[in-house]
């Protein structure tokens, strides 16, 4: 912190536990916000320009190296959208077998952000490293679950990290329903145990007061809660969105500060997508045991306190583990393990509901089964602006915070949303500037 000619500048040179380089720079006059930006400085990745000439079966490989935390994620959304393009449409037990990898997907990365990257602000450590010294059974319920999560995507996908088994129409190869059941339901009904303890442990713990008022974006799923397929998107307060129509409801901008594009509906309005919003729009459609939970602890459908997406998440991994759990028990092999049809000139989308929101694929195909064209928008994306605006709102308390607590609340927000995460470290460069009257 320094002061001088009555500026006063902030600045943390260290953001731990997200993935990304950003810097938040805030400048007050007159005791009022006069700039605020959230300034994203991780480098293009270039993805959608990889994928224009390959082949359409290619797709699915590509995408999955996007992310090392949610490939299926991307792998489901591109599948689905080449699937639409195409006409093809995968059988029930095969549709199933990718709402249970979805399920792996959704425990490994909430139990990850829960306990190893959002706990440790709540508790006042630097890491889960440091946290596990006092609270050794909460980390190691954490790893466990996450273990599990791990464990189905690689009996499904061939491997825990960038999957090789998904495919457009389903599967290279489907496993059998002894393996299925030796190889998962034990971790599977352990697991269900351990998060529903999650959801008690996270309701116990104390977030700073911070209500807003958020436009809630989630996908409308088929029939359950939102996870591996749907047709339309839920916007709060408005008709809900058919998935082909994507452009004419939300809109991606550049921003001089920030190498990301900020997503927003086409009023320019900031909205929020992941759990809080899943729950919002969905919360009747959870599994009965992770409505149970929910009561339990008294957590209502709509959650406005960002600080308190912890216990949203520690929600929706009890529904993906009593959700794999019956889908472990009701599973019948399928015939064959995918679908498939002649490619033609056409145009598809889809969208999935990765652990931090709504991610969504759009593909021109040609017929000679090369992609003309792809867009790929990621929930972090989405939820950028979003982020940027709650700081703005908690600006004016930070001006009377001591330094050091201020910078760990922006610090304890931006995780709240759970940014897309690497195994490298990054930081965020916070600036304050006063200037006095």
């Amino acid at each position: 912190m320094s002061e001088s000619d009555g500026e006063r500048t902030f600045r943390v040179d260290l953001l731990t536990r997200v993935e990304g380089e950003g810097a938040f720079h805030l400048k007050v006059a007159d005791g009022r916000v006069r700039e605020a930006h959230l300034r994203i400085f991780e480098a293009p990745r270039f993805f959608e320009a990889f994928l224009r000439g390959r082949g359409v079966h290619e797709v699915v490989d590509i995408v999955a190296r996007i992310c090392g935390i949610c490939p299926i994620a991307y792998q489901m959304s591109a599948s689905r959208a080449i699937e639409r393009a195409f006409g093809i449409t995968p059988t029930e037990p095969v549709r199933k077998l990718r709402r249970l990898i979805y399920c792996g997907e959704w425990i490994e990365s909430h139990a990850l952000h829960v306990f190893m990257l959002h706990a440790p602000d709540f508790l006042g450590y630097p890491s889960a490293i440091e946290m596990a010294a006092d609270h050794r059974e909460v980390v190691e319920r954490g790893l466990a679950m996450k273990k599990t999560g791990n464990q189905i995507i690689e009996l499904l996908g061939g491997r825990a990290i960038h999957p090789v088994s998904p495919r457009v129409g389903g599967f290279t190869k489907t496993p059998s329903r002894r393996r299925l059941r030796e190889g998962l339901r034990d971790a599977l009904a352990r697991g269900l145990d351990e998060a529903r303890q999650a959801v008690r442990w996270t309701a116990s713990l104390d977030p700073p007061p911070f209500e807003q008022d958020y436009v809630f974006v989630a996908l409308s799923g088929e029939g359950g809660y939102p996870l591996e397929a749907g047709e339309a998107i839920c916007v709060s307060g408005r008709p809900d969105v058919p998935l082909d129509e994507w452009g004419d409801a939300i809109v991606e901008t550049h921003v001089p500060q920030s190498n990301a594009l900020h997503a927003r509906l086409t009023d320019e309005t900031p909205y929020l997508c992941g759990p809080m919003a899943r729950l919002h729009h969905h919360a009747e459609r959870l599994h009965p045991a992770a409505r149970e939970a929910m009561d339990e602890v008294g957590l209502e459908r709509t959650v406005t306190n960002p600080y308190r997406s912890i216990v949203v998440r520690a929600v929706e991994i009890v529904h993906a583990f009593a959700e794999a759990l019956d889908l472990v028990d009701g599973y019948e092999e399928p015939d064959r393990p995918y679908e498939d049809a002649a490619p033609r000139d056409a145009v598809g989308s889809g969208a999935t509901e990765a652990p931090r929101g709504m991610l969504w694929h759009r593909y021109e195909l040609g017929a000679d089964g090369l992609v003309r064209d792809a867009r790929i928008v990621p929930p972090t994306s989405q939820n950028q602006a979003r982020i940027e605006q709650d700081l703005v709102s908690m600006a004016p308390d930070l001006l009377a915070l001591p330094h050091d607590e201020a910078t760990h609340r922006c610090e304890q927000l931006i995780r709240a949303y759970d940014p897309c995460i690497s195994c490298a470290t990054h930081f965020l460069d916070l600036c304050i500037e006063r200037e006095e009257p």
